[in-house]
Parts: structure tokens; sequence; C-alpha cells
């Protein structure tokens, strides 16, 4: 059997594990699109009439899909150097998802040149090289896509976690989201030189990253963090509603965040009242949704000008914002 390549048309969606059912929510609520012949491997969608603007992709891009096949198209092969070797024609990098045919296929990722797929420590830049991504359907036939929306291996990001000291798992939605912040916007991480303010802040998972970096954190929630920041002199707390003070009697900020469980209109409303003080020009903040998403609501954050919405690998039933303005 000689390899063959055939292009496939509309594109392909890599969901967010145990996510499916909110991408196609979100392809029907979103983009009103109700196409309902779709093929799925593994967390796989193919949509063969779901055409992506091609001038500006990202804008019917769902956030909940962790990477999409810009040129979806099948290999055929028979042999695993066969297959490799028919990638390595396309381009160097690749990453694998599997769902199937898993000892085969790291077989054939060994095959292709190395791509670092393992667990990253934080501080992490993301990569600036393109790098696509396959999947084997099954031992002779392959699902890839030379190009994706991710920069990153199969849209994913895993940090080497910490499970000693943070006060809660949260604190790795807070670094994959400055990890972001600085990939856009070419931001630096928070430092020592930093002034923080995090609303609603206990237990102390995102404090407990920004006083990592050397940050300065005033921290409000109604209760206390954990002993281990309200004992540390870079912490500031205060026991308060968080979304009651001011930004002029908070004062200036070079970050401020939020992770609080609240309706999404009263956080947009807070979020406009800090960037309309000029208190501060970077926010990250996470959307909590309430039962269906309100996309004209989301929308509202992502029009907001030097901002982005996203929806974090470490992000449940959940959107970010981020803000970084000029």
């Amino acid at each position: 059997m000689t390899a063959k390549i055939t292009r496939l048309k509309g594109t392909v969606f890599l969901a967010y594990p145990e996510m499916t059912n909110l991408l196609l929510a979100e392809l029907q609520d979103r983009f009103s699109f109700t196409g309902k012949k779709y093929k799925t491997y593994g967390d796989l969608i193919y949509f063969e009439d779901y055409e992506l603007d091609r001038e500006n992709p990202q804008k019917t891009n769902p956030y909940w899909a962790k990477a999409t096949f810009v040129e979806p198209s099948i290999l055929t092969f028979e042999s695993i150097g066969e297959g490799a070797g028919e990638l390595k024609k396309i381009q160097r990098s690749w990453a694998p998802y599997f769902y199937t045919c898993f000892r085969r296929g790291q077989l054939l990722q060994e095959k292709l040149p190395y791509v670092n797929l393992k667990n990253r420590n934080f501080p992490f830049e993301f990569p600036e090289s393109p790098i696509g991504i396959y999947t084997l359907i099954d031992e002779h036939t392959m699902l890839f896509s030379p190009e994706t929306l991710s920069s990153l291996p199969a849209g994913n990001i895993t940090f080497n976690e910490d499970h000693e000291n943070p006060p809660s798992r949260a604190y790795l939605k807070i670094q994959e989201s400055l990890a972001l912040a600085h990939h856009y916007f070419n931001v630096p991480f928070p430092d020592e030189n930093s002034r923080c303010f995090e609303a609603g802040a206990c237990p102390g998972g995102w404090t407990w990253v920004l006083v990592g970096l050397g940050s300065k954190v005033f921290a409000v929630d109604r209760a206390p963090l954990a002993d281990s920041l309200m004992n540390n002199p870079q912490v500031e707390f205060l026991a308060h509603d968080a979304f009651t003070l001011t930004p002029e009697e908070i004062g200036d900020c070079d970050w401020v965040f939020s992770d609080v469980i609240c309706y999404p209109e009263r956080l947009l409303e807070w979020c406009r009242k800090w960037l309309e003080s000029g208190k501060t020009k970077k926010m990250i903040c996470t959307i909590k949704m309430q039962g269906r998403v309100d996309w004209k609501l989301v929308e509202e954050f992502a029009s907001i000008p030097d901002s982005k919405v996203v929806h974090l690998n470490y992000n449940k039933h959940e959107l970010t914002w981020i803000h970084v303005g000029k």
C-alpha cells in the first residue's frame, strides 16, 4: 500500500476532556451552527460543513476547543516509519492526540523530531514555532492537520504540581493565565516590584503564586487565608467584601485578580470600574458560568480593548478574561 493523503472539507475540534457537550452547545448558541452530522474520534469532533473564518480563524473558533485542525486531512499508510516519514515531509514539529492505538502511536511519535511533551515548571513561556497535530483512527489511518489554532502541543499544558504548599489547586489557573498573558501581550510576569490586588482571595491559591514570584499582595476576603500566607510579610489582608471596595480605596495596582464566584454581570461591572478608574492596566478574572452560557455577556468581556477571553486547561465550566492595557 502506498501512502495517500486526502484533504478533508470542514473543521475538526479537539474538545477539552468531558466538555464535548459544552463545545456542541457553544457552536449552536454562539455561532448559530446547527450541523447535526458529525463524526467523533475520542474527544475529536469532525464537522464536514463547518468552515472557519479564513481571515480571522479565532473569530469562529469555540472557546471549548482545546485545539482546532485548520487543514484536516486523512493519511493512509502501511508502516510506522512510512506514517512518520509522510508527516516529516510536511513540517518538523508534530504533537499527538491518542484515543486508540496507543502503543503504535507512541512508536510513531518516537520516529518524529523531538517535541517537548513533558509537564512544565512555572513560570513558563509558550512556544512560538508552529506545531501540527495528528491522531490514529486505526493502525493504518491518521487524521492530521499541519496548522492548528494553539501553539501548545495538542492544545495541552500540564504543570508540575506542588501537592504540599499551595492552599488550593486553583493556583494552577493563575499560573496558566499569567503564561497566556505573557504569550498574547508580551507582558512580564509579576515580580518583586509589583503590587497586586486579589479579590476573594481565600484560601490563597492565587496569592501563593504571586508571593512566590516576589510580589506584594493586598488580599481581600470575608474569610482569612491559609496561616502561611496570613503570616507572610508580603501579604496584606483585609476581611471585607472585595467587590464593595472602590479602586480609589485600594489604590494603584500593577495587577488585579479575581477568582470570585459571582454573577458574570456583577463581575463585568466591577472590571469596568477598575479600568475606568485608571488604577490598574492589568487584570485577570474568572468568568463563572451560571447555568447556560450568556454569549452576549461573554462578548462584552471580549470586546473590551486590549483583552482576551480564553478557556484554560485548568478551567472547568468557566472562562478567563485577561486584560493588559498599554
